[in-house]
């Protein structure tokens, strides 16, 4: 009788590391959120601070004139943007 030898730790890959740039896009994470952001689009300023500070790839930035919006498929709801935002802009509202 042979014994099969089963791979050790060592082979294993490292856990939270980025081995492809850019992996985030393929991973829709939107789905469980409770509050979604809205723009007020005459406060926007445009600083993009939203942006700088959202940790996922929610917040689109857009061509001037227009301003910011969101990418609801990526929109974890966590209302960094609204608290960061410096002239109240952003506001979180309940998901329906």
């Amino acid at each position: 009788m042979s014994t099969v030898e089963k791979p050790g730790w060592r082979s294993l890959a490292p856990g939270g590391i980025i081995t492809t740039p850019g992996s985030a896009r393929q991973f829709k994470t939107g789905d469980w959120r409770t509050k979604r952001p809205t723009l007020n689009e005459t406060k926007c300023t445009n600083c993009l601070f939203c942006w700088i500070y959202c940790p996922e790839p929610a917040i689109i930035r857009n061509q001037p004139p227009k301003k910011i919006s969101f990418d609801l498929d990526y929109c974890k709801g966590c209302g960094i943007c609204a608290v960061e935002c410096p002239v109240k802009a952003i506001t979180m509202v309940e998901e329906h």
